[in-house]
């Protein structure tokens, strides 16, 4: 027996803000707005709920993400969990072009000078890694 990744939640104090901002992100769209107390969001189906649902069942898919309104902004600390992301299109300085006009802010975490990643915070301080291109001609095997 095993289990799927299937959604990321965060809370937020904004979620349809932050939603927003994740679906610039990753291309995803929204798939639920619950007044914007919750908000969920993910890749553009292309099959129907039950080709996607045995595709689930069948092996590692991407996950979708959900955004839930709390009252209290983010702690002043450096999240246990983050999210890396990687461009598929372009090189990392156009994606980290691309992701600072989607309101993305470079942060600090300690990581020191020289690394091959950009931390960034998302709108609301939630701090995640612009890694490698996996672009043609960026990275290759």
């Amino acid at each position: 027996m095993t289990s799927r990744f299937e959604w990321l939640t965060i809370d937020s104090v904004d979620p349809r803000r932050l939603a927003h901002f994740w679906c610039g992100v990753l291309d995803y769209i929204v798939y639920e707005d619950k007044n914007g107390a919750v908000v969920e969001i993910g890749p553009d189906p292309e099959e129907p709920d039950e080709q996607r649902l045995a595709a689930l069942r069948g092996g590692p898919a991407v996950p979708s993400m959900a955004f839930v309104r709390v009252p209290e902004g983010k702690t002043i600390a450096k999240n246990r969990l983050h999210l890396e992301v990687c461009p598929i299109d372009s090189d990392q300085q156009t994606e980290l072009d691309r992701l600072l006009a989607l309101g993305a802010a470079k942060t600090d975490v300690g990581q020191g000078e020289g690394r091959s990643w950009v931390v960034l915070a998302d709108p609301e301080g939630n701090e995640f890694c612009l890694a490698r291109s996996l672009a043609p001609g960026e990275f290759e095997l």
